[in-house]
């Protein structure tokens, strides 16, 4: 998704990298919420992110390491009747095809396509229930050191890969004949996305439609790469979060107002 404080990368001064160049891959990462103050200072503990300001207003801002953006903060859950949660966000041609072509295959549209100077998004979510968002337009100021650093990883838990697959195929254009479309591969019982050669997300199966506890259920989940997993762990339990599953290389943590992500070791480089 894209803010105006970190303006949409250039490939020169004049040229913006839109969403039309990287259609269908995954192009930025968002937390909706309902305290923006309470939020900050948990992610500013644990994951040592450093906020700015965006053009959007008063309840949004961007995470940055070293300079480099992470991901997006919205506090409008409560404004917008929307869940606590971290949502990935693809690339699209048309937000409103994108739309059109979800909602034909039995997605809803939970919020817009909605404007957002300089593009446009929309919160979906997928046929069973996982939700996803999408952006037409120019891609957040250094996005593409925001791709190669990889500072957000994604993964859909879903009842039957093999069908989500086939669902955000059609929907974000996947496999297509165009060219830059994202390739789809099977591996190991998962299917990998990759875009430019890069695995941008994977999918695989397992998740239960109708489980009580909502770990279980269809989701995107989002990973952040760390370099002491279990420093966020102490640091997520000491600022009011709480530890859903942990080991050496990863753990599964929710922040105080409920959303759940992921950290995961970086690889040695």
């Amino acid at each position: 998704m894209n803010d105006d404080t970190t303006r949409p990368a250039s490939r020169a001064r004049t040229q913006h990298l839109t969403s039309r160049s990287v259609f269908g891959s995954p192009c930025w990462v968002s937390l909706t919420s309902r305290d923006l103050d309470a939020t900050q200072a948990f992610y500013a503990a644990v994951l040592g992110w450093r906020w700015q300001p965006t053009g959007l207003g008063d309840r949004f801002r961007v995470a940055l390491v070293e300079g480099t953006p992470v991901a997006g903060i919205a506090a409008v859950a409560g404004m917008w009747q929307m869940a606590v949660a971290w949502t990935p966000y693809f690339a699209v041609n048309s937000a409103d095809q994108s739309v059109a072509r979800a909602q034909e295959r039995g997605g809803t549209a939970a919020v817009g396509p909605l404007s957002f100077p300089p593009g446009r998004a929309a919160l979906l979510a997928d046929r069973d229930g996982a939700s996803f968002g999408i952006w037409e337009g120019e891609l957040i100021g250094n996005w593409e050191t925001w791709r190669r650093a990889a500072p957000a990883f994604i993964r859909l838990h879903t009842r039957d890969a093999f069908a989500a697959a086939i669902f955000y195929g059609e929907v974000l254009e996947w496999a297509s004949d165009r060219p830059g479309s994202c390739e789809v591969h099977y591996e190991g019982g998962e299917v990998v996305l990759r875009s430019g050669g890069d695995v941008v997300a994977r999918i695989e199966s397992g998740a239960l439609g109708a489980a009580p506890d909502p770990t279980l259920r269809p989701h995107w989940q989002v990973h952040f790469a760390v370099t002491d997993v279990a420093a966020c762990v102490r640091d997520a339990e000491h600022n009011g979060g709480s530890v859903l599953a942990k080991g050496d290389d990863e753990a599964v943590l929710r922040d105080p107002d409920g959303a759940q992500f992921t950290v995961t070791l970086r690889a040695a480089s």
